[in-house]
């Protein structure tokens, strides 16, 4: 079992004190080997990591990055490899570790880059990433000066994978946890910056989740949001039949207009949309260490600007706002 007692002894006595308060009995189903049949692997390469004497790490380059290939011999770096190729699918990052370089599906430093000219300084402040996956944002988010940085996602494995980082990278105040927003205590008005990055479309009740978000933020703190969007009018949105590209769990896909509506009503201010960029597949595909289907497969082989079902393409928006 991974042990969280850092995180309990970091936010002790804070605001987040709620979190960790009923962290606990959300572990064990989260870490049950009847749920997730290939945790005692991911658990065992865990343990298996090789201990190395701490050299130089940079959060701020577009791998997140912990030596080079010379900073330990061919023989670990194999063993760091071994381990880290028993944690796949690899779908945030990417990362380059001791000269293993691992390309994840996710080009995520290209999200990042489109991000971080249109937000709040983090410096010193506290921040939340829902569904961050590997946790490859937080990293950048610490990397950006923030002073504490939790990530939330219900997958143990990207859980684990965390903590295989972590375990090169060192602390920097970062941390994982198995959770969804929906475990957050509500109203926890803890955080100056959350970050919802890819989840909103997952979400039944898109202006539940919305709302879920105002209240984890402190007044004035700023949300991030950023998620599929569709070209349309105010008031237009995209609700897929069954999936869309190839998943089952999309539920709207709002245009702009409309997103920047929902925002108002559920209680945001200064409301600005910072980007909007079509997904290529040079940003989201297959790898090596991904070697599931990607965005190649999800789109009609005739015509890349729709789904195989036949809708847009996906094409997404970020939006930052205020809670008052």
């Amino acid at each position: 079992m991974i042990d969280f007692s850092p995180f309990y002894k970091r936010v002790a006595d804070t605001p987040l004190q709620p979190i960790a308060d009923t962290l606990p009995e959300l572990l064990e189903p989260q870490f049950s080997e009847k749920r997730h049949g290939d945790l005692p692997r991911w658990l065992n390469a865990l343990a298996a990591l090789p201990e190395l004497d701490p050299v130089h790490i940079d959060l701020n380059a577009d791998a997140i990055t912990v030596g080079n290939a010379p900073s330990c011999d061919d023989e670990t770096r194999q063993k760091i490899e071994t381990c880290l190729r028993q944690l796949m699918p690899w779908r945030k990052g990417p990362f380059s570790i001791h000269g293993v370089e691992i390309d994840t599906e996710w080009r995520s430093d290209w999200k990042w880059d489109r991000i971080k000219h249109h937000i709040q300084n983090l410096q010193g402040r506290t921040v939340l990433d829902i569904g961050c996956g590997s946790g490859y944002h937080c990293w950048r988010m610490a990397g950006a000066g923030a002073e504490l940085v939790i990530g939330i996602d219900p997958s143990p494995l990207f859980v684990v994978q965390h903590q295989a980082i972590k375990h090169f990278v060192g602390d920097h105040n970062t941390f994982v946890l198995p959770l969804g927003i929906e475990h957050l205590p509500p109203k926890l008005a803890a955080f100056d910056t959350v970050f919802s990055m890819g989840v909103l479309y997952h979400r039944r009740s898109p202006l539940d989740h919305l709302i879920e978000l105002r209240e984890c933020l402190t007044p004035g703190g700023e949300l991030v949001l950023e998620t599929l969007v569709i070209d349309g009018q105010l008031g237009e949105t995209l609700m897929p039949e069954s999936r869309y590209a190839k998943m089952r769990n999309v539920w709207f896909i709002p245009s702009c207009p409309t997103l920047e509506l929902w925002l108002q009503r559920s209680g945001f201010s200064n409301i600005k949309l910072a980007d909007v960029s079509t997904t290529t597949v040079e940003e989201q595909r297959s790898t090596l260490w991904m070697q599931y289907e990607s965005l190649a497969d999800y789109l009609a082989p005739d015509d890349c600007s729709k789904t195989v079902e036949g809708y847009p393409a996906p094409k997404r928006a970020i939006f930052t706002a205020t809670r008052p």
